[in-house]
This record gives structure tokens, C-alpha cells and sequence, in this order.
């Protein structure tokens, strides 16, 4: 969308811009000459700035939507990311737990060995 605008802008800036360099109100576009009357004059600049407002308003709304869907990734990405951190806590957590148990579990094993049997 904001490409198209863009593009829009330019048209209407373009016709201006052949509208200011003329002296006469004949214009030669794409080989095509063009003699205009005060009121397809005053016609074609409406279509002009109708043509510029489409396209600003293109812009605007493809910015938005571009910087709407800047943020859902970002916010999905910071999820994520706390997402990962609570499971690498609960990693570490769990095997803290398992070295603890298997430090008693030595220890139970090398008291067992130690004891006279009978």
C-alpha cells in the first residue's frame, strides 16, 4: 500500500509540476496534445488533488498497519523470549535437584558398602 501511494503522490506531483512549466494551456503528454478550458482545467486539478489525497491517504494507512504488525512481532518475540528464560530456569532448576539426589544417592550407596556385613 505505501508503494502505491507513493507512486500516487508522484502522478499528482508530476501533473503539477507539468500544470507550473507550461506557459499556455496547451500540454503535450505521451505525444497527445491537450488544450483545456477553465472548466476541464479546473476538473483536472480536483482529479489531481484527489489523486495525491488517495495517495497520502495510502501511506498513512500502510504505515500503520506496518508498524501494528512491528509491534505484534516484537511483543510475540519478547513472549517467547520470557518464555525460554522460564524454562531454562526450571532447567537448571530441575538439575540442581537430580545432582542433589545423586550426591545422596552416592552417599547412601558409599555408607552401605562401608558397613560390615553380617
Amino acid at each position: 500500500m505505501i508503494l502505491v501511494g507513493a507512486l500516487l503522490v508522484l502522478l499528482a506531483g508530476g501533473a503539477a509540476a507539468l500544470v507550473l512549466t507550461e506557459e499556455s494551456a496547451r500540454y503535450i503528454l505521451f505525444g497527445y496534445t491537450f488544450e483545456l478550458n477553465h472548466v476541464e482545467m479546473f476538473l483536472a486539478g480536483a482529479v489531481a488533488a484527489a489523486v495525491l489525497l488517495l495517495g497520502v491517504w495510502l501511506i498513512r494507512t500502510g504505515s500503520r498497519r506496518t508498524a501494528r504488525r512491528h509491534r505484534r512481532v516484537r511483543s510475540a518475540r519478547a513472549e517467547t523470549s520470557n518464555r525460554v528464560a522460564r524454562l531454562e530456569d526450571e532447567k537448571r532448576d530441575l538439575e540442581r535437584r537430580l545432582e542433589r539426589e545423586h550426591t545422596s544417592g552416592d552417599r547412601l550407596v558409599a555408607r552401605s558398602s562401608e558397613e560390615p556385613r553380617q
